[in-house]
């Protein structure tokens, strides 16, 4: 018998056999709970070398941390630096813009520094006689 003949032969057997080890004995509950647990752990193997799964520790995240906020500050303070008008007041004779707020009011719009309309003149337009003339 050769070699071919004899694999023909046995393969389907074997094959059989297998199916029938794993569907009716509960092998194949139990191969697929090692699986589970295998992949729930916290090392990972592949091609013989062991990887941890590291949480980053608490003192290496302030530190970069800190490196990012320094690295940003500087960013910060060239961009002053080169924005800079010198002694040159670039806000010079403008106003403040005045906020809506109530726009059914008597007074929106008008600025709070606003001095207003001088009225002193109204007195002594009735030459005194307010008090008779209400």
């Amino acid at each position: 018998m050769k070699k071919n003949e004899l694999k023909t032969m046995l393969k389907p057997l074997i094959k059989e056999c297998i199916k029938e080890c794993i569907f009716e004995e509960g092998v194949l509950s139990g191969i697929i709970t090692e699986v589970a647990k295998g992949m729930a752990g916290q090392r990972i193997v592949a091609e013989g070398l062991t990887v941890t799964k590291n949480t980053p520790d608490s003192e290496e995240v302030q530190k970069k941390a800190d490196v990012l906020e320094a690295q940003r500050q500087e960013r910060i303070r060239k961009l002053n630096e080169n924005m800079s008008f010198g002694d040159t007041n670039i806000f010079e004779g403008t106003k403040e813009i005045i906020p809506e707020g109530n726009q059914h009011s008597s007074l929106s719009g008008v600025s709070s520094d606003d001095a207003g309309v001088d009225i002193t003149g109204i007195v002594n337009l009735a030459d005194g006689k307010w008090k008779h003339l209400m």
